[in-house]
């Protein structure tokens, strides 16, 4: 058989199709959904994520409002679920952490500023559970149940809706205080009460700020914020049910 070869010009070959450069996925989970809420005359936006914060989030003013939701109040026992906060701009972010990992690098690394001040109500308890699950050493931090005690020294009544009542004269609800927050679906009272939890801190610590100043005893108070995580390591350390400053 003969085999006939031709020769010519080279063929031009097509150019290979651009290759799409990879679009990484931001960690963490895209958001779940938002929920509008009206305080005070004001619409409050609030956001539940999955797992973090959104990559990028910045805390405006130097101070964010913060508490978390728990399986109960046992250090030994219960676990950490959820964690919510506002920089009292008009938005909440909630964040439904994963229990399996704790990994929540976004969270971790605004809990761990110290440019930015974190306020809590009773940080005592929160302040351990995020040091225990999270491994996180929240500073600088403020507790608002610490200042009230030593602010409203004519009263007993310390709590989160009593402080919000007389001195913002706003009443909150506590209906979901006890309620399933390691349940795979966080409901909309779920998380309207735990927004609801944070958006009043700023404007407590003001008012407190206030009677603190006044009476003389603001040093005092940041005394006490400085070692309240000092507390909390002594709580998650077994002495939690003992005063270690009493003579007996």
């Amino acid at each position: 058989m003969a085999v006939i070869c031709t020769t010519g010009p080279p063929r031009a070959t097509a150019a290979p199709a651009p290759v799409a450069p990879r679009r990484e996925i931001p960690y963490p989970a895209p958001m779940t959904r938002k929920l509008s809420l009206t305080v005070d005359g004001r619409n409050i936006v609030c956001s539940l994520h999955k797992g973090d914060l959104p990559a990028g989030f910045v805390a405006q003013g130097g101070a964010v409002a913060v508490d978390s939701e728990t399986m109960g109040l046992s250090l030994v026992r219960d676990r950490l679920c959820l964690v919510q906060l506002t920089d009292g701009h008009g938005e909440a972010h909630v964040v439904q952490l994963d229990r399996a990992t704790y990994d929540a690098p976004n969270l971790k690394a605004l809990l761990a500023d110290q440019a930015v001040e974190k306020i809590f109500h009773f940080g005592r308890f929160d302040l351990a559970m995020i040091m225990r699950d999270l491994g996180v050493v929240c500073t600088p931090v403020y507790c608002t149940k610490i200042a009230s005690k030593l602010a409203r020294t004519y009263t007993d009544r310390h709590g989160l809706k009593d402080a919000v009542k007389e001195l913002l004269q706003r009443d909150l609800s506590k209906e979901q205080q006890s309620s399933d927050w390691g349940a795979d679906e966080i409901t909309d009272s779920q998380l309207a009460y735990a927004a609801a939890d944070v958006i009043h801190l700023h404007a407590l610590r003001d008012r407190l700020n206030g009677i603190l100043a006044r009476e003389g005893r603001m040093q005092l108070a940041q005394a006490c914020f400085a070692f309240l995580p000092t507390r909390a390591a002594l709580d998650l350390a077994g002495w939690d049910e003992v005063d270690i400053f009493s003579h007996a």
